[in-house]
């Protein structure tokens, strides 16, 4: 799907599902996650080559992933690694949104936009009820972005995202 995002002095975003047989696919996944990582908001830190190296086999395994890549041009500046789980609620399926990316460099253009909007267009195709994702408190222009699509608490809840690492 290609869309021109706010003006036409904008660059043309292409976002497509990224193929898991690609070993374009893969490096794009890789690298764009890597960048992720080593800004501020991702930690800090470039991720170790043993993760990147199993990133991409390891999300195959998993059952109902799937990754949107975001190109400019022939340039991959960005993704959506998506995950599907399931609303007890509402008993039917969902999509968390795990990590979503974009290359600082497009920040700010409507990548994100089209990134998001992309992912609710298959969720509807899977049949998921809603899309899920977490924001840390100081990723203040992610929080923007979200909450300008109409993401929010669930009915006004302040949701906070807890880990225990094993």
């Amino acid at each position: 799907m290609t869309t021109r995002p706010r003006a036409d002095t904008t660059p043309l975003y292409r976002i497509r599902l990224a193929d898991w047989d690609l070993p374009e696919d893969a490096g794009a996944i890789a690298d764009l996650v890597n960048t992720y990582a080593q800004l501020p908001t991702g930690g800090g830190e470039a991720l170790p080559p043993d993760v990147l190296s199993q990133l991409v086999p390891a999300l195959r395994k998993m059952r109902g992933a799937f990754v949107l890549l975001a190109y400019h041009q022939a340039q991959p500046i960005g993704l959506a690694i998506c995950l599907q789980g399931f609303s007890t609620f509402a008993a039917k399926p969902l999509i968390n949104v795990h990590d979503l990316v974009v290359v600082p460099e497009h920040q700010g253009q409507g990548v994100g936009t089209q990134l998001l909007r992309s992912v609710e267009a298959h969720a509807r195709t899977l049949g998921c009820c809603k899309v899920t994702l977490e924001v840390r408190c100081e990723n203040l222009l992610a929080s923007k972005l979200y909450r300008r699509l109409g993401y929010t608490d669930p009915a006004g809840a302040s949701t906070l995202m807890l880990e225990r690492l094993l």
